[in-house]
């Protein structure tokens, strides 16, 4: 990340919500699906399961995390309106 490059937080809460957040990043990295998972040491199909909100291992996700430059963060939930909620479903 360069230094006039902003960090951007991404609120997820869904598994299709952290799919799409994978491969927007993924994508802006300029990464395929296998050189991602080459650099996260897991499988091509893998990853894709991943961006499909399919089921994954949490030390699987965070193996993705790492290998796009990004982290973790638990906190709060923050609240939201009927409409936001109604997305999710």
């Amino acid at each position: 990340m360069s230094c006039q490059e902003k960090d951007v937080e991404t609120i997820t809460r869904t598994p299709l919500q952290f799919g799409n957040s994978i491969r927007e990043r993924r994508r802006k990295l300029g990464l395929s699906q296998e050189l991602l998972a080459a650099k996260a040491g897991v499988r091509q199909r893998t990853v894709s399961d991943i961006e499909n909100a399919g089921a994954a291992r949490l030390d699987t996700l965070l193996r993705a995390l790492g290998a796009l430059d990004l982290e973790l963060v638990v906190r709060t939930r923050t609240k939201s309106s009927a409409n936001d909620i109604e997305a999710i479903f």
